[in-house]
């Protein structure tokens, strides 16, 4: 079993270069779909994440061609007609329940088992099963599958919540629906945006992404086209929160950096030195930080549950007691035991966690129960005295390219374990 050999204690400093969002480049994928023409889609700086290679398996099972030039990838989709996702990749991710919008709007029909993914609380489907019946679709769910089908027609469709896989969903099944679907209460994040703008080039007619509602107009069919996702906001705040919790200075470029804007707002509020530039931001850190009084995760603009995790390990060094409370997903406090080894003190209470800063932490062997949990006990380990072990990487690694080799350029000392722990924590 793989696992992170981290050294602690030293602070990060450089620059990096932030690739595409994983968070979009899944759902463009899906939409890829969608095109059958025998026009080639290229996308372009896509990185090697382990949920991308899963992503490309789900498209060839499906019949679509895929393949790589240097950091694009190249897809041809004309040839798709295969309706059901293999059981064994469904339970990969939980990103594949974006191919039912595109499978059915394209195909009339889709067969899928229930989506897997990281372990961080109940993720119901319902505000994508009732979207999808709005447009016309007949779903049937038995034995642990979804079965759906019928010829899709425009509507008006009013979301619960703002979810954004249930926005991205029933956009992609609407494209080539008959007549116009209004979205209400659409989620605004910014992967919304970047999935219309990537349909529009290929033929799509998507209008209103970014606010609380979007129309879309049916069309007959998507072609080919060349496009690149924006940087992944994510890891960029990952990189900074590396910054913080190391007392260090690390700018990410090629970034968006008012899709970073929570995240700015409360690391000046803690003390950091923020500058922001035309697509760079810059964070700089001495320890400790102030605590932040109340931290809470929603929907954008609001600050990210995706961020939440590795906030929450750089606020264990804080001075004073920080609350953070999680208003998206339930099961988002995993890494907290994890923590708890490496000396952190903080109470749990329901959807909320009351931090109290101390002085160090010390290393430990901790495990990544999912991708974000990972990220936060790599921060944790990067400013904790002596060695540390991450194991359960390939969770870590559905997200982040080459992080190892990335943090090292940066002045950390961490390894992807080849050899006995002590003769590569040596090196």
């Amino acid at each position: 079993m793989e696992r992170y050999l981290v050294q602690g204690g030293l602070p990060l400093s450089g620059t990096v270069q932030i690739g595409g969002a994983k968070n979009s480049i899944l759902p463009v994928l899906a939409a890829a779909l969608l095109n059958d023409s025998s026009e080639e889609i290229r996308l372009r700086k896509v990185p090697a994440l382990g949920d991308v290679r899963a992503m490309i398996s789900i498209l060839t099972c499906l019949g679509a061609q895929v393949g790589r030039e240097g950091e694009d990838l190249l897809l041809q989709t004309a040839a798709v007609d295969c309706d059901q996702v293999p059981d064994l990749l469904m339970r990969e991710m939980r990103s594949s329940i974006f191919l039912m919008g595109p499978l059915l709007g394209r195909l009339g029909r889709v067969r899928i088992s229930y989506p897997g993914g990281c372990a961080i609380g109940l993720r119901p489907i319902n505000l994508h099963l009732e979207g999808l019946q709005k447009l016309g679709a007949v779903i049937e769910e038995k034995n642990g599958s979804i079965e759906a089908r019928g010829r899709l027609r425009g509507s008006k469709i009013t979301l619960a919540y703002p979810s954004v896989g249930a926005t991205e969903n029933l956009m992609m099944a609407s494209v080539c629906a008959r007549g116009s679907t209004v979205i209400a209460n659409a989620a605004c994040e910014p992967e919304i945006t970047d999935l219309q703008n990537f349909l529009n080039t290929l033929g799509a007619r998507i209008s209103g992404a970014g606010g609380p509602e979007i129309t879309i107009r049916g069309v007959r069919g998507l072609h080919g086209g060349s496009y690149r996702v924006f940087p992944d906001r994510i890891v960029a705040g990952t990189f900074l929160l590396a910054a913080v919790i190391t007392g260090g200075c690390i700018t990410v470029e090629g970034i968006v950096p008012e899709h970073l804007t929570a995240l700015s707002g409360l690391l000046e509020q803690a003390g950091a030195a923020v500058e922001i530039g035309a697509a760079a931001i810059t964070v700089s850190a001495k320890r400790p930080l102030r605590a932040l009084q109340r931290v809470r995760t929603g929907p954008y603009p609001g600050f990210p549950t995706d961020l939440q995790p590795q906030l929450l390990a750089a606020l264990t060094l804080a001075r004073g007691s920080s609350t953070v409370i999680e208003h998206v997903f339930k099961g988002r406090f995993h890494h907290v035991p994890e923590l708890r080894r490496m000396g952190a003190k903080i109470d749990l209470s329901g959807h909320r966690a009351i931090i109290r800063g101390v002085d160090r932490l010390s290393g430990a062997e901790v495990k990544a129960t999912d991708l974000r949990a990972g990220a936060a006990l790599t921060l944790a380990a990067l400013a904790a005295e002596g060695p540390s072990r991450i194991t359960g990487i390939s969770h870590i690694e559905r997200g982040y390219e080459r992080l190892p080799e990335t943090l090292s350029l940066l002045g950390a000392r961490i390894l992807r374990e080849r050899g006995a722990p002590e003769e590569v924590l040596s090196r």
